[in-house]
């Protein structure tokens, strides 16, 4: 899967591809984050806000036979991206919170490969009201079609409500046959989660929503309750990570995929935060393993407790394979030799089958991956065995260069659409990756190689 971006945030023009891991490095205000934001901020407009548009034919034929089969071949499946990419373009400044004028001609495009799309080999799925069953929509495995029903007799033909609402029915059912996929839940730790934790109790921002949108009101428009959620004055992965936070009492009612799978990824993790978070009716607190006895609000906990929490409880509740998981930042308030511990815990993520995308501006995070990247080519080696051994690294951590895409953001010549000559335009250059070296992370390499000269300087009296 390939994304584009153009005139979004300081990008007159970049793309980059979705690896198992992808990582954008680049120096501060470079549009790392609109990079990210944009992308989630898809994922979530494509699950929440986009419909497969259905022919009122259909509709009509639907209603006077009470069945209706749809082949998957009519399905135009670049055609429903394109305009998916679109409409979502138009409300890039309501998923990044900013001014309308900075968005002019922005265009946000997603490109798929045929790898990219793996239809569900069966589904069947029925809705309705809370006292009948409406419809039902099914797809038998080794079909290239979907069955519609109609389950209730007594339906207004000529309802345009209730034709709207079959078609959004039968929209949402040929989305998440086609695509449940190749768009998978995604979730984000964003730059801003440490300073959230400590507000949470203040933070209720969608539940205000949905109640001020219901008081007084016997019906709820949802596309007008989404259209206030999409114009919050937050970024919306910000509001999301906001709200994940707030919900936690609810979120640890369940218990995740990964977790029933990996039960030693907690353990792990709670090596890096040097204790675990508990939430329940006292609140939210820390338990550091230092002392069990002592129970820290998040006020009271280090800041690196903080920013890590809405991590620990996605792993434990809520991860499942397939996902994509975004962190903003993963070394904030992290010492080096936890940064290397949570790069190594990211490789067993992606290696668990979870996507992971991350911006960093960590030297320890890039160098940890890429000895774990070099330990996987000579993995089969007796030296390097003895090594894992001697350094406690499991073949669990151990990744393939091949799984990696890594961006560099800069400036940089590049020929933008319809012009000839090339341009110096603020872009994403892919980074070189050697399966034996590894990541070659210039932005990095730049300023350490500068601090090492001015300290080789002055030792020995350079000028």
């Amino acid at each position: 899967m390939k994304v584009t971006l153009k005139n979004i945030g300081v990008f007159k023009q970049a793309e980059y591809e979705l690896g198992d891991l992808t990582i954008i490095c680049g120096e501060n205000n470079t549009g790392k984050t609109y990079a990210t934001y944009s992308l989630y901020g898809f994922y979530d407009y494509w699950k929440k806000g986009y419909i497969i548009k259905i022919s009122e034919s259909y509709i009509s034929n639907l209603m006077e036979t009470g069945s209706l089969i749809i082949s998957l071949d009519n399905i135009n499946i670049n055609d429903e991206i394109k305009n998916a990419c679109v409409k979502y373009s138009k409300i890039l400044p309501k998923i990044l919170a900013a001014q309308e004028k900075y968005f002019d001609n922005s265009s946000f495009v997603i490109s798929l490969d045929d790898n990219d799309v793996s239809i569900l080999d069966n589904y069947e799925e029925k809705w309705g009201t809370t006292k009948n069953e409406i419809i039902q929509i099914t797809k038998e495995s080794g079909k290239n079609e979907i069955t519609v029903s109609l389950l209730m007799n007594s339906i207004d033909a000529n309802n345009e409500s209730v034709r709207r609402n079959l078609s959004n029915v039968i929209g949402k059912a040929l989305k998440k046959i086609i695509f449940s996929n190749t768009f998978s839940d995604i979730f984000i730790a964003s730059a801003e989660r440490t300073g959230a934790v400590i507000f949470r109790n203040e933070l209720n921002i969608e539940k205000n929503i949905l109640l001020k949108e219901a008081a007084g009101s016997d019906e709820i428009d949802f596309n007008e309750i989404l259209r206030k959620v999409y114009n919050s004055a937050y970024a919306l992965p910000v509001k999301d990570n906001i709200n994940f936070i707030r919900i936690l009492e609810d979120i640890g009612k369940s218990t995740s995929e990964i977790t029933k799978l990996h039960p030693e990824i907690l353990s792990d993790f709670a090596d890096i935060i040097g204790g675990e978070y508990k939430v329940g009716k006292e609140g939210l607190y820390f338990i550091p393993k230092s002392n069990k006895s002592v129970k820290l609000t998040m006020g009271e906990s280090s800041s690196s407790v903080r920013s890590l929490l809405d991590i620990s409880f996605y792993l434990k509740y809520a991860a499942e394979k397939g996902d994509m998981l975004i962190i903003d930042e993963p070394e904030l308030n992290l010492h080096p030799s936890n940064q290397r511990k949570l790069a190594k815990l990211i490789a067993r993520l992606v290696n668990m089958g979870i996507k992971v995308f991350i911006t960093t501006h960590s030297d320890y995070i890039i160098k940890e991956l890429n000895t774990l990247i070099m330990f996987n080519k000579k993995k089969d080696e007796d030296n390097s065995m003895h090594l894992m051994n001697k350094f406690g690294y499991k073949e669990t951590e151990l990744i393939n260069h091949e799984q990696v895409k890594v961006y560099i953001s800069c400036k940089e010549k590049v020929q933008l659409d319809g012009k000839l000559k090339k341009t110096t335009v603020q872009t994403l250059i892919p980074a070189e990756i050697d399966d034996f070296y590894g990541i070659e992370a210039q932005s990095f390499d730049k300023t350490i190689d500068e601090m090492n000269t001015i300290q080789k300087s002055i030792i020995f009296g350079r000028k």
